[in-house]
């Protein structure tokens, strides 16, 4: 099993919307770990480690998040892998 990571950041209305909690939902079905967490300028940023098949689905995901986000753009860029055991939020 090859595994890559990505860094995603994600802009629009994508605080106070359920998207960290709806992401790690999404992040846990497709197997794979890493973390989400709000960023100072409003937007959300992500780090998933899996299989490039899982990742490429969760970055599919995270254009639309879930029924009350407003995401406006999704930057993802490949990165090293780290050792995580699951897919937690962040403060």
């Amino acid at each position: 099993m090859i595994q890559s990571a990505r860094r995603c950041v994600v802009s629009g209305r994508v605080q106070g919307v359920f998207y960290r909690a709806s992401t790690q939902q999404r992040a846990q079905k497709l197997g794979l770990t890493g973390w989400v967490r709000n960023r100072p300028d409003g937007g959300v940023e992500v780090f998933a480690c899996g299989e490039a098949e899982q990742l490429e689905a969760l970055c599919r995901w995270l254009q639309q998040g879930p029924e009350m986000a407003k995401v406006s753009s999704v930057e993802c860029q490949d990165c090293a892998v780290e050792a995580f055991t699951d897919f937690s939020i962040r403060p």
